[in-house]
């Protein structure tokens, strides 16, 4: 004898295998494990874009979804960042040459910030970005930018759920 979950219970654990996202959101997150931090010579910073005019309560990170204004901010978790000469560089495309001056977007140049916060305004098109937070004395670190860009890895891992569960469903309703 075959013992059989009820739909409910069979159709959330489907909902968890294999779309995660809907169980944990971006801030759900430990700090450790949110994609908007990175390190920069061991200390944390964590970087947020806003698009006000499009979406004035929205919060992103490296997908942005539209074109335009775009405020910027780098958050430097770790206090001992906050007296060090920290700048933002953003570079058009992902070129790894970052002297081409002619594909700086924008630059905020290196100085201390007591509060904790760098941040900046740049008018970002469609395409492809670098953004370079560079902290006197360490080693910088970079967010690849993606501006109203398809991530279609992204898009078919959100799809995989919806598509086991009509495939089961499917199953299910033949038998």
């Amino acid at each position: 004898q075959v013992r059989r979950f009820g739909p409910p219970l069979f159709l959330l654990a489907l909902t968890a295998v294999f779309h995660p996202s809907l169980a944990v959101a971006h801030g759900n997150v430990s700090i450790e494990e949110d994609i908007c931090v990175r390190r920069i010579g061991g200390n944390m910073v964590h970087f947020s874009a806003y698009q006000p005019q499009i979406e004035p309560k929205a919060q992103y990170c490296t997908d942005i979804p539209d074109v335009g204004d775009t405020f910027l901010v780098v958050d430097l978790v770790d206090p001992s960042l906050r007296n060090l000469p920290v700048g933002v560089k953003i570079i058009q495309g992902i070129n790894e040459n970052e002297q081409d001056e002619a594909k700086t977007i924008a630059y905020w140049k290196p100085v201390s910030h007591p509060d904790g916060v760098v941040r900046g305004e740049a008018k970002l098109d469609k395409g492809l970005y670098k953004l370079i937070i560079t902290a006197e004395g360490l080693s910088p670190s970079s967010y690849l930018l993606r501006v109203q860009q398809i991530d279609y890895s992204k898009l078919g891992r959100a799809a995989l759920g919806p598509l086991a569960l009509l495939l089961v469903l499917g199953i299910v309703g033949y038998e």
